[in-house]
């Protein structure tokens, strides 16, 4: 966490699909066809691929999105936030004429959430828009059933791959998916996705599964916490969650991958590599969810200067020698309504 960075390639390369987000929370009851449920709190956030990206770029990451925008309000909420806001790179980015940001509306209840989503497929391919990748240190990627050209080209470049995995909507759940796991580093599924590819009944078994097929694996297992082996150092982990009030887990997967990878980039061992991401992910379900949740240097740094359980401090006590001196300025979280743009101003001259 110095101040110079000697490798010039960013530090983690991104792409993947963006949305414009509304989140609905504090609901009192789910709602149900022909009533109405009035909520506690709203906010507003770029979604998608955009909470990764923010999560990274929130621990001084150079980070670098190549994503599409549509030519609409949302579009430019999104890239004023993501550029402007949270310095993420954008030039690998297009912004597509005649097409229209997703939008997704999360109902968020319990420990879970609901989504509605409105949208199409970007005019622009993940191929499309990396071509020849960008050498980078890192990469995080969403796999999924058809393999991306970009992907082998940035392995064969020396960028460390990060990969998870979503839902498989089909629940056919082919292991040939899992032959891409030979381009990765990592992968960090969560432990319903894990069992379901690897054919196993257990978190253990489907991480001694995933271990024969990449130096890294991590099932993340929601309020249990998550495991993992090391392949590279002869690591295992077992940590549990933090006990928090869960406001919104929007994006909490996404946090936990970042921050896993945040730690990776600095060394850490892997049983604090573990305990940082799931600490991260904790503190990311208190607001109002999707990337402005992520908690960067200084969420983590407010937590653990804040902290006064004697087990936890024993616990993460190794956050006093990881955490830099200076965590930044407050974070911005999720407005309920994003701010509109500037209007020229009126001349005086004028009726």
């Amino acid at each position: 966490m110095g101040d110079e960075r000697p490798d010039a390639r960013p530090d983690v390369l991104l792409t993947g699909l963006l949305f414009y987000d509304l989140v609905l929370t504090g609901l009192g009851r789910p709602p149900t066809p022909g009533k109405e449920v009035w909520t506690g709190g709203m906010g507003t956030s770029p979604g998608g691929i955009a909470n990764l990206a923010v999560a990274a770029a929130r621990y001084g990451l150079s980070t670098s999105l190549a994503t599409v925008f549509g030519d609409d309000y949302y579009g430019a909420y999104c890239r004023g936030v993501l550029a402007g806001q949270e310095h993420i790179d954008l030039s690998l980015s297009r912004t597509a004429d005649g097409w229209h940001t997703p939008v997704t509306v999360s109902i968020a209840y319990g420990q879970d959430r609901a989504l509605v989503t409105h949208g199409q497929e970007p005019p622009y391919s993940q191929d499309a828009l990396m071509g020849d990748p960008p050498a980078a240190r890192t990469a995080l990627v969403h796999l999924e059933a058809e393999p991306r050209a970009w992907l082998a080209k940035a392995a064969a470049n020396g960028t460390r791959v990060y990969a998870d995995v979503g839902w498989d909507p089909g629940e056919q759940w082919s292991p040939d998916l899992l032959d891409q796991l030979a381009l990765c580093h990592a992968f960090l599924p969560n432990e319903a996705e894990a069992r379901a590819y690897t054919r196993t009944d257990t978190a253990a078994g489907a991480l001694s599964r995933l271990s024969e097929l990449v130096p890294v694996a991590v099932v993340t297992r929601g309020g249990d916490g998550a495991v993992a082996v090391d392949q590279t150092t002869g690591e295992y982990a077992d940590v549990p969650a933090l006990a928090t009030d869960v406001l919104d887990a929007t994006g909490a997967g996404d946090v936990f991958g970042a921050s896993f990878v945040a730690a990776s980039l600095e060394g850490w061992p892997l049983d604090e590599r573990l305990r940082f991401a799931v600490l991260a992910a904790g503190l990311s379900v208190r607001r109002h969810g999707g990337a402005l949740a992520a908690p960067g240097w200084y969420g983590v740094h407010r937590w653990w200067h804040s902290l006064d359980d004697p087990a936890l401090r024993r616990t993460y006590g190794f956050l006093a020698d990881r955490l830099p001196a200076d965590p930044g300025p407050p974070l911005p979280h999720a407005p309920v309504t994003p701010p509109a743009p500037t209007a020229p101003p009126i001349s005086p001259d004028l009726p």
